[in-house]
């Protein structure tokens, strides 16, 4: 599946979401090395904190359907935005945990504009794992 056609599947996605309090749609799709596409929408709630973004949406479902890291090939994010979309922090964070660093993050607007970023790119000096205490 080309860049086009993935961002297109994270358009469509933006529709499934749940964004009664921002009016503000916003949708993701995977494309893993089997060629299954996983889509992901934010979904909000009236306490605000507890709203998830499409990005981690879609990663969550991705591995509780039993992927990981080394599966995803592509990720786009689809927002009704003047430029393409930017993932929030949280979500870079969560990418740079389950998601290989080189792999490509298509960012798309409502203009059909879209740029490529690699999650490296995203989130250059990512938060660690390796950093934690080892378990005795």
């Amino acid at each position: 599946m080309n860049k086009d056609a993935l961002i297109a599947v994270a358009m469509k996605a933006a529709t499934l979401g749940y964004t009664p309090y921002s009016h503000f749609p916003v949708g993701a799709a995977i494309i893993m090395k089997d060629g299954k596409v996983i889509q992901g929408a934010n979904i909000e709630n009236s306490s605000y904190g507890l709203t998830v973004c499409a990005e981690r949406n879609a990663l969550f479902r991705a591995y509780l359907e039993g992927y990981r890291k080394d599966d995803i090939v592509a990720l786009a994010v689809f927002g009704h935005t003047e430029d393409p979309i930017s993932p929030c922090g949280a979500c870079r964070q969560v990418m740079a945990e389950l998601v290989p660093p080189s792999t490509p993050v298509y960012l798309a607007n409502r203009h059909g504009d879209s740029i490529t970023m690699t999650v490296k790119e995203l989130l250059p000096y990512a938060f660690d794992g390796a950093v934690l205490p080892e378990k005795k």
